[in-house]
């Protein structure tokens, strides 16, 4: 165990969060998503599982770490609903409500048909599969720049 890190976050899945850079992709889902057949053609190419976890615990553990991109109009992606564009479920609040605590901001979040949901986490660095149940906790949260102060000599 180290300080400072959260309970849910496996060495595995802090090396992946050291890896990336900013305008990565990040994919965290339930357990219904075709997570290692989409994460087979990540960067990271396998998944990586928070075994014990929901989404919206994932995410606030994630994004202790990992901040999201302020370059972007919508730095984080979800499903929508498979025939209602416009429907709700209640993970998508709960989430809404984790990544505008962690951001201190209201953040913006995009909503992606299924197909086009598949097709960008393809693309991501890596998928984190969770254990919810769902149905729908499909997000893809892009991460943004860590400011770190200056070294002078």
């Amino acid at each position: 165990m180290l300080k400072g890190i959260d309970r849910h976050l496996s060495a595995e899945m802090v090396h992946v969060l050291m890896l990336m850079g900013h305008g990565d992709a990040l994919v965290i889902c339930d357990v219904n998503h075709p997570a290692a057949t989409i994460a087979a053609k990540t960067t990271h190419g396998r998944v990586v599982d928070m075994v014990g976890c929901d989404i919206p615990t994932g995410i606030a553990a994630i994004l202790t770490l990992m901040p999201l991109d302020t370059f972007v109009n919508a730095p984080v992606a979800r499903m929508q609903v498979v025939g209602d564009p416009d429907g709700d479920m209640p993970v998508f609040g709960l989430v809404q409500g984790v990544i505008d605590r962690a951001e201190d901001r209201a953040v913006p979040m995009q909503a992606l048909e299924r197909f086009a949901f598949y097709e960008a986490a393809g693309r991501a660095f890596a998928i984190i599969r969770t254990s919810d149940p769902g149905p729908y906790g499909c997000f893809i949260l892009k991460k943004g720049v860590v400011d770190l102060p200056r070294f002078e000599s």
